[in-house]
């Protein structure tokens, strides 16, 4: 019963500075707000990061000219890569499940009076398995038609939309510079990929029809090799490097003038940096929690100067040091602990919003939730102890005497 009395009077004691309450408590609110919508925003972001990354490709290697990723690769004087390396790739290298060439050009492509730029890849059927590419309509290249070079096309949904709108674009012809090509597949949409590209905005011919009708030679741009599952990638990765070195005639003086890219460590690069992100914006708006606690401390001192005479009136009639501690500490928790709710609800919508205007998953994390609840609970303790030792310390004698 002690427990409840001395929740009613902290209630009461609220109710009766209410604005000053409420003013109070903002600090918490905003504290509390800030902390868990930049946690959930920032998992949220996260998993898009990892899930655009895997949509390029699972135990996806990407090979590529040059000595470095990023503008230009490093490719300068770079050769590139010939189809026999990539038969090579397949053949010679254990763990390989799929292995597809990327002959790739930008070019215009125009059909029903519409034209559009996009990028023409030539490559295999492997391309789709290797880059997790599904069919939402139509098929894939016949064994024929890849050896031929034949005039057909697989497209994406971007390319659909912008050329025939509504219509369906199978069995339909755009002209790809001086040549016609019939689309025999439409592809599922993909969205983003991470750099912000839009992965279904592609047109995907046999590799050979890219070779001798678009890019007029035998160059590869890259090498895609998908690995099987359970392989040992560091492994299949130093195989590989080792093979393209003794075709490429490299001495052991020489550096590599290639790179193999692994997407799965891509993916946990750019997933750890946004996790560290999310922890560093996590800790900033945690400062926030501290201000709203110094000034819980500063509103129960100032209550305490106010409240003298009743504490000391009670002090004189009997109550004991326990009780007033208690009840000023209950008051500050009870503040803090509003707070900590009023700022879980802001803070649900808050993400809900943010996780729309930037296209990342939302997830509600119970963890987080109660954790940055139970801080700031225990914030009132820490910060509302001072004053309450300092109201159950106080002379009856002297307190009845105050003005």
């Amino acid at each position: 019963m002690i427990g409840l009395n001395t929740l009613w009077l902290a209630l009461r004691a609220i109710r009766r500075n209410l604005m000053r309450s409420v003013l109070t408590t903002l600090g918490i609110v905003i504290g509390v707000g800030a902390v868990v919508t930049m946690v959930t925003v920032g998992n949220g972001a996260t998993r898009s990061v990892q899930a655009q990354i895997e949509s390029l490709g699972s135990n996806l290697l990407m090979i590529r000219p040059g000595q470095r990723l990023g503008p230009g690769q490093g490719a300068a004087g770079a050769p590139a890569f010939k189809l026999a390396d990539l038969q090579a790739v397949a053949t010679q290298i254990g763990g390989v499940a799929a292995a597809a060439p990327e002959v790739r050009a930008g070019v215009t492509v125009v059909a029903d009076g519409r034209n559009w730029s996009t990028t023409v890849t030539g490559s295999n059927n492997d391309y789709f398995a290797a880059s997790n590419w599904k069919l939402a309509e139509g098929r894939l290249f016949e064994p024929a038609e890849e050896t031929a070079g034949a005039a057909v096309c697989v497209i994406g949904a971007t390319v659909r939309r912008e050329l025939f709108g509504a219509a369906d674009p199978l069995g339909q012809h755009l002209r790809i510079r001086n040549f016609s090509c019939e689309v025999i597949g439409l592809l599922a949409s993909k969205g983003q990929a991470a750099m912000g590209m839009d992965q279904d905005d592609l047109i995907v011919v046999p590799t050979a029809t890219a070779q001798r009708r678009i890019t007029g030679s035998t160059r590869v741009n890259s090498l895609l090799v998908s690995l099987q599952p359970g392989s040992d990638t560091e492994r299949v990765k130093k195989s590989i490097g080792e093979l393209l070195r003794e075709r490429r005639k490299l001495s052991p003086a020489d550096d590599d003038n290639f790179n193999v890219l692994d997407t799965q460590q891509v993916a946990e690069t750019l997933s750890g940096t946004t996790r560290l992100l999310t922890s560093l914006l996590g800790a900033v708006a945690a400062v926030s929690l501290l201000v709203g606690g110094i000034g819980i401390m500063n509103i129960m001192l100032v209550s305490v100067t106010e409240r003298t005479r009743e504490i000391g009136l009670r002090l004189a009639i009997g109550a004991f040091e326990r009780e007033v501690l208690a009840q000023f500490l209950v008051e500050a928790v009870v503040l803090a602990a509003l707070g900590g709710l009023v700022g879980l609800v802001l803070a649900l919508g808050a993400s809900i919003g943010l996780s729309a205007l930037l296209q990342v998953p939302f997830e509600f994390m119970p963890g987080i939730n109660l954790l940055a609840f139970a801080f700031s609970a225990a914030i009132g303790v820490v910060f509302g102890y001072v004053p309450a030792r300092r109201a159950a310390r106080l002379d009856p004698i002297e307190a009845l005497r105050h003005e």
